[in-house]
C-alpha cells in the first residue's frame, strides 16, 4: 500500500468515529475529515496509473523455415531496447524506433542471411508489428489513436502520420537513391515500414520531405514513424473507457 493510500485510510477511519474523539497525530475527526477531502482532490489531479492486469506489453515468436524469431514489447516502457536482426543497419533503426516512440523492445533474430536480406527484414517487421497489435489488444479504450510528426536528422527531414485504425494501409515514399544502406537494401527499408503496418494494423504515410543521404533519409523516417507511434498509443485520461471511433471499434 503506498504512503497515500495508508493516509487517506488511517483519515478515513478517524472521520468514522465521533467528532470529539481525536487520533495519534492530535487532530479531531473533523479535521480528519477536512484533510481527507483535500488529500483526495490533490490525489485525483494524479494521472491515473495503468492496472497491472491491463499493461500493454506482449511477447511474439515466429519461426519458419527461413526466420527464427522472438520479440517481446513493452507499450508504456522507457525506449529500452535490445536487438539482433543479423543486419546492422537495421538494428540501428529499430533501435531509433524504440528510443523515440517510449517502446520497450527486445528482438532477436536468426535468418537465412546466406540468400539475402529479404527474409530477415520482413519477418522481423512482420514479427514486431504483431507484438504491437497484441501489445494494444482488442478494445483500444483510452488511446489518443492518430499521431503525426517531422523528425530531421541533417539535411533530411521526414514526416510520419499513424492511425491505429484496424485497417492497414501503407503509403511509403522514402526517396532513396542508393542500393543498400549498410548490409540492407534499400527496397527492404521500404518493405519494413509496409510489412510492420499490415502486422499491426496500422494506418501509415511515411514521407522523405527532403534529403541528400540516404542513412539519414532512412533514419529520419523511423524517427519520425516512432514519434507518431509514441503520440498515438498514448492514453488519453479523459476517455479511459471510450473506443476513439464513431462505430464503437478499432
Amino acid at each position: 500500500m503506498s504512503s497515500q493510500t495508508s493516509t487517506l485510510a488511517s483519515l478515513a477511519l478517524a472521520s468514522s468515529h465521533s467528532e470529539k474523539q481525536t487520533i495519534v497525530s492530535g487532530l479531531t475527526a473533523q479535521q480528519c475529515v477536512e484533510l481527507s477531502s483535500e488529500l483526495s482532490y490533490l490525489l485525483s489531479l494524479m494521472p491515473p496509473s495503468i492496472p497491472v492486469e491491463t499493461k500493454r506489453v506482449a511477447t511474439v515468436k515466429r519461426s519458419t523455415k527461413e526466420t527464427s524469431i522472438s520479440v517481446s514489447v513493452d507499450l508504456d516502457g522507457t525506449g529500452k531496447s535490445e536487438i539482433s536482426t543479423g543486419l546492422g543497419f537495421l538494428d540501428h533503426m529499430f533501435t531509433a524506433l524504440s528510443k523515440h516512440s517510449m517502446i520497450d523492445i527486445t528482438l532477436k533474430c536468426s535468418g537465412d542471411l546466406e540468400v539475402d536480406d529479404h527474409h530477415t527484414a520482413e519477418d522481423c517487421a512482420l514479427a514486431l508489428g504483431t507484438a504491437f497489435d497484441e501489445a494494444l489488444g482488442l478494445k483500444k479504450a483510452g488511446i489518443t489513436r492518430y499521431g503525426y510528426a517531422y523528425a530531421p536528422l541533417d539535411e533530411s527531414l521526414a514526416r510520419a502520420v499513424v492511425d491505429i485504425s484496424g485497417r492497414p494501409s501503407a503509403q511509403i515514399d522514402l526517396k532513396f537513391v542508393r542500393e543498400k544502406v549498410g548490409s540492407i537494401s534499400t527496397e527492404m527499408l521500404t518493405h519494413v515500414f509496409q510489412s510492420f503496418a499490415m502486422a499491426a494494423k496500422l494506418t501509415i504515410h511515411v514521407t522523405v520531405i527532403e534529403g541528400s543521404n540516404d542513412h539519414h533519409k532512412s533514419e529520419a523516417a523511423f524517427k519520425a514513424l516512432a514519434l507518431a507511434l509514441r503520440q498515438a498509443i498514448t492514453v488519453d485520461t479523459r476517455r479511459l473507457h471510450d473506443i476513439p471511433s464513431t462505430k464503437g471499434s478499432l
